[in-house]
């Protein structure tokens, strides 16, 4: 568990989503950088004690834009995962 004490058996025991997300092509091309960051976001899940099986990477929304009115595919999931109690952690950046 983590030294912080926030982190319980119990968020362990349920799956940890890595969200990975560019909302342009050309920042997936040109930000590869940021890109790798995020799927890097899978080993600290690993480090703070989630079993590898149970750390999920979504990255289906990827160079898709938030601007329109469909929901990404992604961010759906997760979010019925989070509503059936399925998720203990979701890690990403530059989350808005």
């Amino acid at each position: 568990m983590s030294d912080n004490g926030k982190i319980q058996t119990s968020h362990l025991q349920r799956r940890a989503y890595i969200y990975v997300r560019q909302s342009t092509a050309a920042q997936v091309a040109c930000n590869r950088e940021s890109t790798d960051r995020q799927y890097k976001l899978r080993d600290r899940a690993l480090r703070l004690g989630w079993p590898e099986g149970q750390v999920m990477i979504v990255d289906e929304d990827l160079a898709q834009s938030g601007a329109g009115t469909a929901q990404p595919r992604g961010f759906d999931l997760m979010t019925s995962e989070v509503a059936l109690g399925h998720v203990g952690l979701i890690l990403s950046i530059e989350v808005s």
